[in-house]
């Protein structure tokens, strides 16, 4: 599977990169991603997940060729 991330997320993991594992939904990739980089476990639970550009709970069950994107929260004027 694909993820891209953004904003800061860009500051713990690379902009787009593949994830070979079998990861079976939202939740699981949310773990395996804070076992990477550790730093960035508060802004994982906070961020919101899409897959092929619509959002989904974090009980989506994922598949082997999603395009995972991952969108903290942000404020801005």
């Amino acid at each position: 599977m694909t993820i891209e991330v953004y904003a800061i997320l860009k500051e713990y993991f690379e902009k787009q990169f593949i994830i070979s594992e079998q990861i079976s939904d939202i939740n699981a990739l949310k773990e395996h991603l804070s076992i990477q980089n550790p730093e960035a476990i508060d802004i994982l639970r906070s961020c919101r997940f899409a897959v092929d550009d619509e959002f989904v709970a974090d009980t989506y069950q994922l598949k082997e060729n999603d395009s995972i994107s991952i969108i903290p929260p942000s404020s801005g004027g």
